[in-house]
């Protein structure tokens, strides 16, 4: 997350600019009074919102524009240049309006406008529902519930979270917040008083047991019931768990929760050395937030190159090339076989010192309730594109859905932080009956010490990598294509053509 700026950049926009300034289609940065503030023309309108993303901060003046909006460079967040509304995840936030007003060929702006009331939707298809419940506490679930007040339904909306904490920023804890690097309190998606005060009945350490479909009843592992008239099945993944003799120990880590994040920051404050056994995203996450830490760290995993499954062998070598001028070292090829105290033992033959342990070797969709509800599965928990399951009134969203991609034609599940909080988006607009396809193309970023990717669409297979630029040199892009067709598209410091990248597969599925 950025800071908010101490010094003020560009005009003072009270004073006014020249309209020839600002050319039809571009943006400027400017202040009102303490306030940074960007200016948007479009033909004969001119917007001025709030100049940073409400998500991590990103500048939207190195934004892209479409239409009516406003995308952040950093995330992709989206915001609607009228009103300041947060379109898309992972913003939530509405971005501050100015008024604007053109005399003799000058720009002025004027006072902060109030808050909009959101705009109600038309009427959707069928009742709507008195009582809603969502399982889950991540991303989806959170992002359903929020959509649900900003859509002013007034329902009952009970939110049930095996988690001992509220929904938290999970991509900071494997980042930011690991290295040591960020407050505590950015780790929230809100605040406590932000569910009572929309009236969210979150349940915290609350352990479902089943779904009971036919009297639409979901029961909890001390009996007790929770009726609902739609539901929404957010259970998210779970870490898959080592077998290994040893993996047991006390000083051997998963991450994935709050207070998993806190356990591995109490264990590096005393530690020298630890050992990551995996060299996927949240292995290599976790690594560069310990180098942080100045901890000796060494990672271990079965692959002939970090992430080359995802991005490909030249980004492989680049990512792990990177990693070792920062001190990590691979045991790549190799396995741990066991765990013996503060010594790992590989495959291999080698031991390795460690003081603690981080396993990341990747996680599995929890699908337990919706299997036992007699949902249909397919490596995940089928969806239709209105992520609609296959008992009418259920829904599910995030790390268990597999839902029909429009860019690819295929029946895809992915693990992403954005995918699932558009998801629930999503989910919450059809649980009212608006009947809104999920068509979103799939995003996330990756930050390894100040080295962001940003990967837009999804590719499992691919005959053809097309790489624009330098990935050495840390400015490039890489577009993965079958027969030809762009799937997805890979990105350092190359936002603008990111954001173009999205815009573009969106195109081609409308």
């Amino acid at each position: 997350m950025a800071e908010g700026h101490s010094k003020l950049n560009g005009p003072d926009l009270v004073e006014g600019i020249a309209l020839s300034d600002l050319p039809d289609g571009a943006k400027l940065l400017g202040h009102c009074g303490d306030e940074q503030v960007l200016l948007v023309r479009r033909g004969a309108e001119v917007f001025a919102i709030g100049a940073t993303c409400t998500h991590y901060g990103g500048p939207l003046v190195d934004g892209l524009v479409v239409g009516d909006t406003v995308r952040c460079p950093w995330h992709h967040a989206c915001f609607d240049l009228r009103t300041g509304e947060a379109l898309r995840a992972p913003a939530f936030s509405p971005l501050a309006c100015w008024s604007v007003e053109q005399r003799d060929d000058r720009i002025f702006v004027g006072e902060k406008r109030k808050r909009p009331a959101p705009k109600q939707r038309d009427g959707g298809s069928g009742q709507v529902p008195e009582k809603i419940v969502i399982v889950g506490g991540g991303a989806a679930g959170f992002a359903a519930a929020e959509r649900l007040r900003r859509e002013d339904y007034q329902g009952s909306l009970v939110m049930l979270s095996n988690d001992e904490a509220p929904p938290v920023d999970r991509p900071n804890l494997s980042k930011d917040y690991l290295a040591g690097k960020a407050p505590e309190d950015w780790i929230p998606l809100r605040g406590e008083s932000f569910y009572s005060k929309n009236d969210i009945d979150l349940r915290l350490n609350a352990n479902v047991a089943s779904i009971d479909a036919r009297s639409g009843e979901v029961v909890l592992a001390d009996g007790a019931r929770t009726p609902y008239d739609r539901l929404l099945l957010a259970t998210g993944a779970e870490p898959v768990r080592l077998t290994i003799q040893g993996a047991d120990q006390p000083h051997v880590h998963t991450l994935r929760s709050f207070a998993d994040c806190k356990a591995i920051i109490e264990r590096a404050m005393t530690a020298r050395c630890a050992v990551v056994l995996g060299a996927s995203f949240i292995g290599l996450e976790v690594a560069a937030a310990l180098r942080s830490r100045e901890i000796e760290v060494h990672v271990v995993a079965p692959e002939k190159r970090p992430m080359e499954r995802i991005l490909g062998p030249q980004m492989g070598d680049f990512i792990r090339a990177l990693h070792e001028e920062n001190g990590v070292v691979f045991h790549l090829e190799d396995t741990a076989s066991s765990i013996d105290g503060s010594k790992v033992k590989l495959s291999s033959g080698d031991s390795l010192a460690a003081d603690f342990v981080v396993v990341g070797i990747g996680v599995r969709p929890r699908t337990g309730l919706a299997e036992t509800a007699g949902l249909i599965l397919d490596r995940g928990v089928v969806v239709n594109a209105f992520l609609e399951t296959s008992v009418p009134g259920i829904f599910a969203a995030g790390d268990i859905a597999r839902w029909p991609d429009p860019h690819s034609g295929e029946n895809i599940r992915v693990e992403h932080w954005v995918v699932a909080e558009r998801q629930g988006r999503t989910a919450a607009l059809n649980m009212l009956g608006h009947r809104e396809k999920f068509v979103a193309v799939p995003f996330f970023w990756s930050q390894h010490y100040d080295v962001p990717i940003n990967y837009v669409g999804h590719a499992v297979q691919w005959d053809e990598i097309a790489i624009d630029g330098d990935i050495v040199a840390k400015d490039c892009l890489l577009r993965f294509k079958r027969e030809g067709r762009t799937l997805a598209v890979a990105s350092i410091f190359r936002d603008i053509e990111s954001l173009g990248a999205e815009v573009e597969m969106e195109r081609q599925i409308t």
